[in-house]
């Protein structure tokens, strides 16, 4: 008898913004320092929910948000914290 997987993904996990605000933060304890871990999870949370208000949120197309948060999307500091703020979140630091 073989076992079928189901392929794990986040979006199912992120419902709430406390979800994606502490998904967030822990993406951002283990980033590698080049942000990759930042803008993988903030395309996470856009796919899951509505990514087209988001990108209307954010002052942005779809396409174009779609392009900063891909895998190989280069986001700018100023699309970061426009997409944080319209997701209802902060960036902050601290020491």
């Amino acid at each position: 008898m073989s076992e079928a997987f189901a392929k794990w993904d986040v979006t199912r996990h992120l419902r709430t913004r406390e979800d994606a605000c502490l998904y967030l933060e822990a993406c951002a304890e283990e980033d590698p320092g080049d942000g990759s871990l930042i803008r993988a999870a903030l395309n996470d949370i856009a796919r899951a929910g509505n990514v087209s208000q988001l990108a209307r949120d954010a002052g942005m197309s779809r396409e174009g948000l779609y392009k900063a948060l891909s895998e190989n999307g280069n986001p700018s500091f100023a699309t970061v914290v426009r997409v944080t703020r319209a997701l209802g979140l902060q960036v902050r630091i601290t020491a």
